[in-house]
C-alpha cells in the first residue's frame, strides 16, 4: 500500500485496507513567465502546477471539473501546503504527480511531488477540496456522482 505523507491511511469498516491511491501525472516545461529575476520558479506558481496534475487525473479518470459541476457541484480548494526542496529554472523538464488518497469524508485529498526531468524531487504538498452545491452551501454526505466513482475505485478502476 503507498503511504501518504499528508493523510492518514486507514481501513475500511470492514477491516478491509483503503484502496490503493489513482495517479496522474502531467510532463511540462517551465515557462518564461514563471520564473523570477533569479530564473527560478516564482513559489506563487506551484499552486497553478498542482491544478495541472489536478486536471490531468480529471481527464484520466473521469472526475474532472465538468464531471462534478453537471451533476451541481463544485470542489474549492480548503487547504494548501506546499513544500519547497529544490528550484526549478527556466525551460526545465518537470513531471507533475497528484495523488487521490481514498477519504470517508465528502472531500479529495490529493497529494502531489513535482520532479524535474532527471527525476529529482523539487516540490511537494498536498491540497483538501470540499464538495458544495453550487449555491455555495457545504456538502456533508459525499453526492452520489462520487459514491459511484469511489465503487468503481474500489473495485479497481485504472482509467476511463
Amino acid at each position: 500500500m503507498t503511504i501518504s505523507r499528508y493523510f492518514k491511511t486507514a481501513v475500511l469498516g470492514d477491516g478491509t485496507p483503503v484502496p490503493a491511491p489513482l495517479v496522474a501525472s502531467v510532463t511540462r516545461f517551465v515557462r518564461f513567465n514563471e520564473v523570477d529575476p533569479l530564473n527560478v520558479v516564482w513559489h506563487g506558481h506551484y499552486a497553478s502546477y498542482f491544478e495541472d496534475a489536478r486536471v490531468a487525473f480529471g481527464e484520466r479518470y473521469g472526475l474532472g471539473y465538468q464531471a462534478m459541476y453537471d451533476p451541481g457541484f463544485v470542489t474549492p480548494v480548503k487547504q494548501l501546503q506546499i513544500d519547497y526542496e529544490a528550484p526549478l529554472r527556466f525551460n526545465q523538464e518537470c513531471v507533475i504527480t497528484g495523488s487521490l488518497f481514498w477519504s470517508e469524508a465528502a472531500r479529495l485529498n490529493f497529494e502531489y511531488t513535482v520532479t524535474d526531468g532527471e527525476g529529482r524531487l523539487t516540490t511537494r504538498g498536498y491540497t483538501v477540496q470540499l464538495f458544495l452545491t453550487l449555491a455555495g452551501e457545504l456538502v456533508y454526505a459525499r453526492p452520489d456522482f462520487y459514491e459511484a466513482f469511489r465503487a468503481r475505485w474500489k473495485n479497481g478502476l485504472t482509467g476511463i
